[in-house]
């Protein structure tokens, strides 16, 4: 009787309702018994949780020192970082996790990898030196609310390369093997080179080399593009893409992006179009990291499950090969001798391609310190799962993709921070007036903070030549080009000036505009919203009766 009620009983097939969820049970049932049953671990990667999942989009950002790598982010954001320092020397000296947070701090590496909610716990085994070099800075920012932002230690060139990779070795922790663990984690790598630093030193050259594998992720920005004038600029670009051919040994060309990202007046306008054009194309790839996160998380783990396959087969052709009894030390170092050779066997042998293949010299180099003995022979039905999950379960969730990528599509992607800007007024053609914003009522009998230049204002003012008291965007935006403030800032100034939100400026909305670009060139952040104290007096009265 109860063998009959034994086999009625039928299993309840899981209900999978986002991709994300897929992709965890999928991990949890096939590959992760795998990766523990041939200790893949132990030679790559630490195993996934909810969390790396879970997690939004993030992005890593690499360069050599000065090259303006924490300067881009907070153009980015619009926002000081806690805890950073901007300077011409090596100022960032520990990874930085810039989230998400309602209120601004700094948390210390080791206690961000006890934190269940961040994708930082596998972190641990880097050790303490690492650990009091990783800090994670959260603040209140709308971009945040979408992606997270990696900055790195610049690394060194020359002279100081060498004598800090001395120093680095000391401190014992491994600066690529971190980078490697970022990297195949991120949804965004963006290398920074300056265009008065393009040498790529050792150091750098071996950072790169931690990036194989994830050059699909991978974006060049040759910055500071603005100290150079045209034909210097077109002889930097050739120099940067013969030096990055050389480092990636690839036919294929990355993108590289030039421009100068930060808030400060160009230096030399001569490209000022060119820079707005790659800062679009730029600032368009990371709005869609959003939509694109779940294909992403698709792509890696499908990547990484072909390395377990691979690792797996590595691993019991070197058991078999092992003797039972005598010799078995001379065995190993000729089987760790011999690695290419067995690649290149169980290449043919499976029909697997040589891309899978984990790099053969830094195989060779764990293989050292590992006893032969212990490895596992292949177990038919854990191979079995791995592959019924690259050939029919991977392609179950495609469906699932789609739809989502479908609703994704109506989302705007990253909001807020310089990605406002660049949609604002008249610096943006295809949406010439803008976002309103919802602005609080405000007190209408607080002074006016730009009455006092406000004569100054009116002179520049009425030599445009306004119609009918009120200047054009097209004229407005020729005046305001002439700052050589990077378009992101100067949207976001059409977009506060703009009260009455009609495309164009009055004598007062003007002023207003100019008393920001002013505080803009003092070095100062501009407002997200307008405070009730630079609401021009007519504005407020408006405001007043409309309400």
């Amino acid at each position: 009787m109860s063998r009959w009620g034994r086999k009625d009983v039928k299993k309840t097939p899981e209900v999978i309702r986002t991709v994300t969820e897929g992709l965890k049970s999928l991990y949890r049932k096939k590959l992760l018994p795998l990766e523990q049953y041939y200790g893949f671990h132990d030679f790559h990667s630490p195993s996934l949780e909810d969390a790396d999942f879970d997690n939004k989009p993030m992005v890593l950002v690499v360069g050599q020192y000065s090259t303006g790598k924490t300067t881009f982010i907070k153009y980015l954001l619009e926002q000081d970082i806690p805890g950073s320092r901007v300077g011409p020397e090596p100022t960032t000296d520990s990874f930085t996790a810039v989230m998400h947070g309602e209120v601004e701090g700094v948390i210390p590496g080791n206690a961000l990898i006890v934190d269940p909610n961040k994708p930082f716990r596998k972190l641990n085994p880097f050790g303490n030196t690492f650990l009091n070099r990783f800090q994670c800075a959260q603040l209140p920012n709308q971009v945040l609310e979408s992606i997270s932002i990696i900055d790195t230690p610049g690394i060194l060139s020359g002279a100081k390369q060498r004598v800090s990779r001395g120093e680095r070795s000391d401190k014992g922790y491994d600066f690529p093997a971190v980078l490697r663990w970022f990297a195949e984690r991120v949804d965004r790598i963006i290398l920074l080179f300056d265009a008065h630093k393009l040498e790529i030193s050792d150091e750098f050259s071996e950072a790169i080399g931690a990036l194989k594998g994830n050059e699909d992720k991978l974006r060049v920005v040759l910055n500071k593009a603005d100290m150079v004038g045209t034909q210097q600029l077109m002889r930097v670009y050739g120099a940067l893409m013969w030096s990055l051919g050389k480092v990636f040994g690839t036919p294929e060309v990355l993108r590289v992006y030039i421009g100068s990202f930060w808030s400060e007046p160009l230096l030399v306008p001569d490209n000022r179009r060119l820079f707005e054009l790659e800062e679009e194309d730029l600032f368009a790839d990371i709005q869609n990291l959003p939509r694109n996160a779940a294909l992403r998380k698709l792509n890696d783990l499908v990547k990484r499950a072909r390395l377990v396959r691979v690792h797996a087969h590595i691993i019991s052709y070197l058991k078999q090969e092992m003797p039972s009894v005598f010799r078995k030390d001379n065995k190993k170092k000729n089987l760790i001798y011999q690695l290419p050779v067995i690649f290149s066997k169980i290449q043919l042998q499976h029909h697997i391609s040589p891309g899978d293949f984990p790099d053969c010299a830094k195989m060779q180099e764990l293989l050292m310190v590992h006893d032969f003995t212990k490895f596992k022979t292949l177990k038919p039905n854990l191979m079995a799962a791995l592959d019924e999950l690259l050939s029919t379960d991977i392609a179950k969730l495609m469906p699932l993709l789609r739809q989502e990528e479908l609703e994704a599509g109506d989302q705007l992607g990253v909001q807020g921070g310089a990605f406002l800007g660049t949609r604002v007024g008249p610096f943006n053609e295809g949406d010439p007036f803008g976002e309103e914003i919802n602005g609080e009522e405000r007190d209408g009998d607080e002074d006016w903070v730009v009455t006092k230049d406000k004569p100054k204002y009116d002179e520049i003012f009425y030599n445009l030549a306004p119609n009918e008291g009120k200047l054009s965007g097209t004229k407005a935006k020729d005046w305001m080009v002439s700052t050589r403030l990077p378009n992101s800032v100067l949207g976001r100034i059409w977009k506060l000036s703009d009260v009455d939100r009609d495309g164009m400026l009055d004598d007062e909305e003007f002023a207003l505009a100019s008393h920001l670009i002013e505080v803009k060139l003092e070095g100062h952040g501009l407002p997200p919203e307008l405070p009730s104290r630079l609401i021009p007096p007519s504005k407020r009265r408006q405001k007043g009766s409309d309400a």
